[in-house]
C-alpha cells in the first residue's frame, strides 16, 4: 500500500475527535508500563516476543493520540513517544491489533490499574477501519453479512432445504411425527438464532437445540431471512456496519412478534448483540435477550427437560469462551448444566474468567494470513486440555468449536469437540424415545 493520504489520516484521527468520551481519554492516559499484562497474553506466552505484549498495543494507539491531541506531543513528540500516523505506524497497527490480538480481555482483568486494553485495541481497529485498512479476509466476512444477511452467504433456499432435512432427522430421532423445526412463524415465545457455520458445516447443532426445544415443549421459531447471531463488524471496528447487522436482528424480532430472542452458542455474537448493541444503537431492548446456555439451564431448573447421568461415560472438560464468560459474566450456568449429568467433569487450569483464550476469537479464524501465528498460540490451549485427561471438550461457542477442532487435528489430541446443546441433546430423556 502507498503512503497514507490526507483523507485517510483525517478519518483515522476522527476516533479521537470526541474528547468528551471520558473512558477513551482515561484509558489512553493510564498505562504505567508495569508489564504485568505480558504474562496474561497468549501471544506473549507462546512467543516471548516483547513486541506482542498488550502494553505495546496500548502504547501504539496512545502514541498517536499524544502526537495529535496533547500539547507536549504536538511540539516535543520525542519526549512522550508520540508517533505520527503514517504508513509505517498503520502497518504496525494492522499487524499487532488485528494479527496479534483476540480481544479476549484476559490482560484487562490482570492489569494492575484496570486499563481496558481490549477496548483500546478495538479503538485502534476502528481507526484502521476508517482508513480502509481492515484485513481483506476479515472484511470479506463482514461484507457477506451486510450484503446477504449471513456471514457465509448462504442462499435462503439452501438454508430452508437444510432445515427441512434436519427436521426429518429430528422426527426420526425423537420418534414423533409432530416434532418440527418451525420457520418464520409469528407470535412465538422464542426467536432462535444460529451461527451460519451450523447450517453450512455443523447441522447437527441445529437438530440438537431443536431436540431440546421439543423436549421442553417450547414455543419457538427460526427466521430464514435474519438468523445470523454473529457480528464480525464488532471485530473489524466498523461501528456503522455493526449497527446495521444488529438492527436487522432487532427488526426481525418485531416482524415475527416474538417475546424472547435466544442467542445461539456464539461468544462474540452474544456480546456484540446483547451487551454492545444497545450502546451503538442507543436504544434499550423492547424484548428479552438471553443466551441458549441460560435457556437450557432454566429448562433443567424448571423440570422441563430431564438428563440421563449414565449416558456420558467419558471424562469431560469445559472451555470457557472469552466473550461469554470473561466479558459477559455467564460462568456458572454451563457448569450447573454439566453437573446435572456428567459424572466425570474435570476443570481446566486456569478456568472461568481466568481461562486462556483458544486463539480463535477477535476475528482470527476469518484472517487466514495469520494462521501460523494462530496455531502457535493454540498450543497453550492444547496443553491445557491434555492436562485434564478429558476425551470430550464442551464449549458454548461455535468459533471456539472451530478453533478447538483445528487444535484437535493439529496437535493430534484425539478428542470429541461438542457444543453444550449437543452434549445435552445426547443425554436427553424422551417420552417416546425409540427402544
Amino acid at each position: 500500500m502507498k503512503e497514507l493520504n490526507k483523507e485517510q489520516i483525517t478519518k483515522g484521527l476522527e476516533v479521537f475527535q470526541n474528547l468528551a468520551d471520558s473512558k477513551l481519554v482515561t484509558h489512553l492516559n493510564s498505562c504505567v508500563h508495569c508489564g504485568l499484562c505480558a504474562e496474561s497474553c497468549i501471544y506473549y506466552l507462546a512467543t516471548k516476543d516483547n513486541r506482542l505484549t498488550p502494553a505495546r498495543k496500548v502504547d501504539l494507539v496512545a502514541s498517536i493520540y499524544r502526537r495529535y491531541f496533547t500539547f507536549t506531543g504536538k511540539f516535543w513528540p520525542g519526549f512522550v513517544n508520540a508517533r505520527q500516523l503514517n504508513k509505517e505506524t498503520a502497518d504496525e497497527m494492522v499487524d499487532l491489533l488485528f494479527g496479534a490480538c483476540t480481544m479476549c480481555g484476559r490482560c484487562t482483568m490482570h492489569c494492575s490499574i484496570g486499563v481496558d486494553i481490549a477496548f483500546l485495541v478495538r479503538v485502534g481497529r476502528t481507526m484502521l477501519s476508517n482508513m480502509g485498512m481492515v484485513p481483506v479476509t476479515l472484511q470479506s466476512t463482514v461484507n457477506a453479512a451486510v450484503e446477504t444477511g449471513n456471514n457465509m452467504s448462504i442462499p435462503e433456499e439452501e438454508f430452508i432445504a437444510t432445515l427441512k432435512w434436519m427436521e426429518e432427522e429430528l422426527i426420526d430421532e425423537v420418534n414423533d411425527p409432530n416434532a418440527k423445526i418451525p420457520m418464520n412463524e409469528t407470535g412465538k415465545k422464542i426467536l432462535y438464532t444460529l451461527n451460519p457455520r451450523e447450517p453450512k458445516f455443523f447441522p447437527l447443532s441445529i437438530s440438537a437445540m431443536a431436540k431440546i426445544f421439543f423436549a421442553a415443549g417450547e414455543s419457538w421459531t427460526l427466521s430464514t431471512k435474519m438468523y445470523d447471531v454473529t457480528n464480525y463488524a464488532y471485530f473489524s471496528g466498523n461501528l456503522d456496519e455493526a449497527r446495521l447487522i444488529a438492527h436487522r436482528l432487532w427488526n426481525e424480532m418485531g416482524n415475527l412478534k416474538a417475546q424472547t430472542l435466544v442467542l445461539a452458542e456464539c461468544g462474540h455474537g452474544s456480546r456484540a448483540f446483547r451487551w454492545e448493541a444497545p450502546n451503538y444503537l442507543q436504544e434499550q431492548f423492547p424484548f428479552e435477550v438471553k443466551t441458549s446456555v441460560e435457556c437450557i439451564a432454566d429448562y433443567i431448573r424448571e423440570g422441563k427437560i430431564r438428563l440421563d447421568p449414565e449416558k456420558i461415560k467419558d471424562v469431560v472438560t469445559l472451555h470457557d469462551p472469552c466473550n461469554l464468560v470473561r466479558s459477559g459474566g455467564i460462568i456458572h450456568e454451563q457448569r450447573y448444566i454439566l453437573d446435572q449429568f456428567i459424572a466425570n467433569f474435570v476443570e481446566m487450569t486456569p478456568n472461568g474468567t481466568d481461562n486462556y483464550c483458544c486463539g480463535g476469537g477477535g476475528g482470527q479464524l476469518a484472517m487466514s494470513e495469520y494462521n501460523d501465528r494462530r496455531m502457535k498460540i493454540a498450543e497453550i490451549k492444547a496443553v491445557q486440555i491434555q492436562k485434564t485427561g478429558a476425551k470430550i471438550v464442551v464449549t458454548p461457542c461455535h468459533n471456539c468449536v472451530d478453533q478447538l477442532s483445528q487444535i484437535n487435528v493439529f496437535f493430534k489430541l484425539g478428542l470429541k469437540i461438542k457444543t453444550l446443546a449437543e452434549i445435552v441433546a445426547d443425554a436427553l430423556i424422551l417420552e417416546n424415545e425409540p427402544g
